[in-house]
């Protein structure tokens, strides 16, 4: 009886880095695979689990966040550490990293894993099958389309750019070149569409379904620039009825809800306590935040996002955001005011009374002898305006107006204010358990409106805007607001309604806008800090993992 492998990496099974299993992933009969659904089930499980990772940080998923999250304006870093995820924040980026090698090794694992179900399960037996096969077309795609996005450039920008290498079969003998992007793509386009008439399940949270296979070609189709697919596609998802959106007072809970108990997630990746969690130190929330003593907490929203999030007072998603205050002898909070100066570098001072006047004071280098400090004391003064009626001001030291704003002291770590992130931890009340979402009926709003924006149809994409906006607690547009252009109100709205979810880096560059660093963060340590990267910045796509390079010459290099 002859056997097929599944083979953990489309190269070699001796790549090696840090927590990467390399070795084959199981042996299945071939023939026991025709005939036994169990045996489809289980491989299908297998790759499911590729994807999803395991709770000591590896796996795909895992490592695609910190490449696709950790690379934008929705975070800051406020240390330095040896883990390699520090390239992907500060844009440093290196061949060697083991966390770039896990995304491409774990990903074309799970594409043999669904290769291998394509290839030997037998379509039209009967609709259990049909789904199983449909879900690993779905994988399949999946994995194809986070891979072409993470190692090949913006579609916008040339899909005769090199993508990631196409290997639709187990043959080990079989190693592909790189594709070109547009290759890549109609690949994954094949592989949803197919996908879509093989599934009729739509009620589950956490396998491919349907509607999961309709909810990313909205995605891919927007991604392309095709943008009249992308409103076709997503118009089936919210015709369906399959899914709704949460009510405003359960928004801030998003994260805290199992899959199954969330009508508005269309896929995620199921975590569990017992199997998938571990001790919780290395789960995708655990740089965003220490909970209950659980957490590295060393990540923190970003100022320019605070700013953004903050223009509207009673936004639901604003409970994302936690920050940490630094309590007096009686357990109070202490008033205080801080600000950003033009160094982008925050500073604080605490608020007190002084005849009749709101004072502080901040201690700065003297600028005369930077080794020594000069104490400043400063009146904090108001005036009408912004969104809760009232702005903060004082004078510098010289005599600059400044905006402040005025809040409480609050803990910090090298200087850098504790603005816990909560969006990826608390399932179930356990500190950092999370089951990272893929996909959700909010995001395909904001596909449609995004691809209305760009077809010109303003009153069409403010509608669809307006629906995430009222439910986020905040005010409709009425118009387009003085000054703005209909793609940035939605990209800002993007921005605020699927942060810290993997989607921004890639919002921002097949754009083709620039990402923004100008805000306190390590990013601008150094000799040579960085305040912006461009779209075409041969940064925006990461190195192919340099054991690929050597292990299968054919492969290029993406360009120094």
């Amino acid at each position: 009886m002859k056997k097929y492998f599944i083979y953990t990496a489309i190269i070699t099974a001796t790549v090696t880095s840090c927590n990467l299993d390399t070795q084959p992933m199981s042996e299945i009969v071939s023939d026991e695979l025709l005939s036994n659904p169990n045996s489809i089930i289980t491989v299908t499980n297998g790759n499911y689990a590729i994807l999803k990772g395991d709770a000591d940080g590896g796996g795909f998923y895992n490592n695609l966040y910190r490449a696709s999250e950790y690379g934008t304006d929705n975070v800051t870093l406020s240390g330095t550490t040896t883990d390699d995820f520090f390239y992907m924040y500060n844009y440093k980026l290196v061949k060697t990293g083991g966390r770039v090698a896990n995304i491409w090794s774990n990903g074309y694992k799970a594409i043999i894993g669904c290769n291998k179900v394509i290839e030997l399960a037998k379509e039209g037996k009967d609709s259990t099958t049909d789904q199983l096969i449909g879900e690993n077309y779905f994988l399949r795609a999946y994995s194809y389309f986070q891979l072409v996005n993470i190692f090949g450039r913006p579609y916008y920008q040339g899909k005769e750019n090199l993508g990631v290498p196409i290997k639709i079969n187990t043959d080990v003998n079989n190693l592909p070149p790189r594709s070109t992007v547009g290759q890549v793509y109609d690949q994954v386009i094949s592989d949803l569409l197919k996908a879509e008439t093989l599934m009729s399940d739509n009620t589950s949270h956490i396998r491919a379904t349907k509607i999961a296979a309709q909810a990313l070609l909205s995605r891919v189709y927007l991604y392309m620039g095709d943008n009249q697919k992308a409103i076709d596609y997503t118009n089936k998802v919210i015709s369906s009825g399959e899914r709704g959106l949460l009510p405003t007072n359960e928004l801030g809970d998003y994260s805290k809800k199992t899959p199954e108990a969330n009508n508005e997630t269309i896929l995620a990746f199921k975590y569990n306590k017992d199997g998938d969690y571990n001790h919780g130190w290395y789960t995708i929330g655990s740089m965003f935040a220490n909970i209950q003593d659980v957490g590295w907490g060393e990540m923190y929203a970003s100022q320019t996002y605070l700013d953004l999030i903050d223009q509207n007072t009673g936004d639901a998603r604003r409970k994302f955001i936690s920050p940490v205050y630094t309590l007096d002898n009686n357990g109070s909070k202490i008033p205080a005011v801080y600000y950003v100066d033009n160094n982008y570098k925050y500073w604080f001072g605490r608020l007190y009374e002084e005849g009749g006047k709101t004072k502080f004071k901040i201690t700065k280098p003297n600028p005369a002898d930077p080794k020594t400090n000069i104490t400043y004391t400063y009146d904090l003064l108001s005036e009408s305006g912004g969104p809760k009626g009232t702005l903060y001001y004082t004078y510098d030291e010289n005599n600059v107006k400044t905006y402040v704003t005025k809040d409480y002291d609050m803990d910090k770590r090298n200087g850098y204010p504790k603005f816990y992130i909560l969006k990826c931890s608390l399932q179930d009340g356990i500190p950092q358990l999370y089951s990272p979402v893929i996909l959700r009926l909010a995001e395909m709003y904001l596909n449609r409106a995004e691809a209305y924006a760009k077809q010109g149809n303003v009153a069409s994409a403010l509608a669809d805007i307006n629906m995430i906006r009222q439910r986020a607690g905040i005010s409709a547009y009425t118009s387009l607001p003085t000054g703005r252009n209909i793609l940035d109100v939605v990209l800002d709205e993007r921005r605020l309604e699927l942060a810290f979810e993997g989607h921004r880096k890639f919002d921002i560059f097949r754009n083709g806008k620039t990402l923004n660093r100008r805000y306190p963060g390590t990013h601008l340590n150094g000799t040579s800090p960085f305040y912006e990267v461009k779209p075409d910045d041969k940064r925006v796509v990461l190195y192919l993992p340099e054991s690929q390079i050597i292990a299968q010459p054919n492969l290029i290099q993406n360009p120094d």
